[in-house]
Parts: structure tokens; C-alpha cells; sequence
């Protein structure tokens, strides 16, 4: 038997054909962007859509961005391993100039305010290199680079930027010798900046603090007071920094009290000083006084003289 379908034969099938369906919908869907374009009537639609398809593009974007992040991650610890190995590198080949920065620093500090105390005397000095200190370990002594070949002469005081450092006591063609303040045969004449006191700076050696010596327990001076060149020796020119006092001892059963001080210039660690010449450390002499009486005296004995 025979199956008979009840679907009636294509010849009598009606409906519209697939070209003009498409033909349908392309209008439809040009139409509809037009609409969008100049209306924007589907923009509510689309941020919908935009927020319910979020989830899963962030789903399908963390496997990508994770590999990402994990494959930085390394190259960056990578990187900064290396950076640092160089860096270790570069610090152990600059150790000897980064050490010694500091020391041209000081140092430049110092000739800058070496040069300043130099301008205070125009003409009137030489700088000179400390070369060495002397072998006698009982005397304070350094030898300088300079001798008469630039005009030194026995007797010069010397300073640096903090004060005085000592005095010139032998000169040689090439160098010259220069006794510090702080030994125990070199004295010098100052004047208390608070009190206006004079006394002498005496050297003590190395061992000892140098001392105001011939003090009356009544003087006018107190710990931390600055004591100053007061000018009156003819070698070192007044106002220049000498020492700090540190101790005042008036009850010490003797005549005089005992006061010991502390040099501010860096007698001992200095390595650039300047010696001073002649004309700045002597003061300009006073004009001697006219005595009329014996100028009249004069006058009339020339006078008689005459009329003899």
C-alpha cells in the first residue's frame, strides 16, 4: 500500500521567495540603522546588551590577561635582578670616588675659606702644602713646600681659615719649617673677645693642653670665651682667631689660676695654610709727638748763634 502525502505538490505552494525575503530584510535592517544613526532610538538596547554580554567577554579575556601578568611578572623580576648586578658592578668600581667625595668636599670648603681670609691680606701672602710633620716626636712642627725661593722669611706667621697655626722659624731654598702653636716654646700675645683681657697663649706639647699662663684668679675669663691675636708682638696681625678657653681653675693655691684652652685652628690636620708677609702683620707706627719747647729751645739758640 502506498503512502500518499498530504503536503500539496510544490506547483501549488505559495509564499514569498528567499531573494525577496533578503530583499525584506536588508531594507528592514537599513532602515532600522538609519533610525539609530539619526535618532538614537536603539541605544538603550545596545548599553542592555553591552552590560549582559560583560560577564562573559571578562570571561573570556582573564585566561589571556592572567598569562599576561604572570609572563611580566618574571621578565620584570628578570629585569631588576639584572639592573641590580649592574648596579652592584658600577658601586664596587666607584667605591674610590665615592669615598674620597667627601674629603674634596671638606677640602674645597676649606680652600674656598682659605682664599677668603687671603683676600682680608692682598699681597701680603703665599699659600703653601703642608708636605710633612717633623720626626721629633717632643716638638710640633710641619714643613711647608715653600721657602725663600717665594719670599718666606723666618719669623712669618702662618694661618689657615680657621686662625692661627704657627710661625715660620727656619726657611730653606725649597721649603720652610713651622713651628705650631701648640709647642711648648711658642708663645703668642692675645686679648679675650668678650672682656677685652689681654694675655699670652703658651704652648704646652703634645701631651698637654696649651695654657694662659700669669693669670690672676680675679681676670675677667670664662669657659667657652675666644681669645684673639691682640697685635701688640709685631708678628701676627690683630683680630685673628687663636683658641677656645676650656677650663678656669682660680683655687689652685698658687699666685696665678690655672686656665687651659683648645686651639681652633686645625694645626694638626690642615693642608693648605698661608703664610703672612711683612706688611700684614705689622700694625702702622703713630706719629712721634712734636715738642714745641724744644723746637722754640732750638729756634733760639740758632738764633743767638746768628746774632753772634
Amino acid at each position: 500500500m502506498r503512502h500518499v502525502s498530504a503536503d500539496p505538490p510544490p506547483f501549488f505552494h505559495r509564499g514569498l521567495t528567499p531573494l525577496t525575503r533578503l530583499a525584506f530584510v536588508s531594507i528592514v535592517a537599513v532602515a532600522l540603522m538609519f533610525a539609530d544613526t539619526r535618532y538614537r532610538y536603539l541605544e538603550g538596547i545596545r548599553q542592555v546588551a553591552a552590560v549582559a554580554i560583560y560577564p562573559a567577554q571578562r570571561a573570556v579575556q582573564m585566561p589571556g590577561e592572567a598569562l599576561s601578568w604572570v609572563a611580566a611578572y618574571f621578565s620584570s623580576k628578570r629585569t631588576l635582578a639584572d639592573e641590580n648586578a649592574g648596579l652592584k658592578q658600577d658601586g664596587i668600581a666607584n667605591a674610590p670616588s665615592v669615598q674620597g667625595f667627601s674629603a674634596l668636599r671638606d677640602e674645597n670648603a676649606k680652600l674656598r675659606a682659605l682664599l677668603a681670609m687671603r683676600e682680608r691680606y692682598p699681597g701680603a701672602t703665599t699659600a703653601v702644602e703642608v708636605l710633612y710633620t717633623g720626626r721629633d716626636p717632643f716638638t710640633q712642627k710641619v714643613f711647608v713646600n715653600r721657602g725663600t725661593d717665594a719670599g718666606i722669611k723666618a719669623g712669618a706667621a702662618v694661618i689657615d681659615e680657621l686662625g692661627v697655626v704657627g710661625q715660620v722659624t727656619r726657611v730653606f731654598p725649597m721649603m720652610a719649617e713651622v713651628t705650631l702653636v701648640t709647642d711648648k716654646d711658642h708663645a703668642v700675645p692675645v686679648r679675650v673677645q668678650r672682656s677685652g683681657v689681654r694675655s699670652v697663649f703658651f704652648g704646652a706639647g703634645a701631651a698637654r693642653a696649651p695654657e694662659l699662663r700669669f693669670m690672676a684668679p680675679s681676670a675677667d675669663v670664662q669657659p667657652k670665651d675666644k681669645l684673639y691675636t691682640s697685635g701688640i708682638d709685631g708678628t701676627y696681625p690683630p683680630g685673628l682667631a687663636v683658641a677656645q678657653v676650656e677650663t678656669v681653675d682660680r683655687e689652685t693655691g698658687q699666685v696665678f689660676a690655672r686656665i687651659t684652652v683648645k686651639p681652633l685652628a686645625g694645626s694638626d690636620r690642615s693642608s693648605f695654610l698661608l703664610v703672612l708677609g711683612e706688611n700684614a702683620a705689622s700694625m702702622a707706627r703713630p706719629e712721634e709727638p712734636v715738642d714745641v719747647n724744644a723746637e722754640k729751645k732750638t729756634g733760639r739758640g740758632k738764633g743767638r748763634r746768628n746774632v753772634n
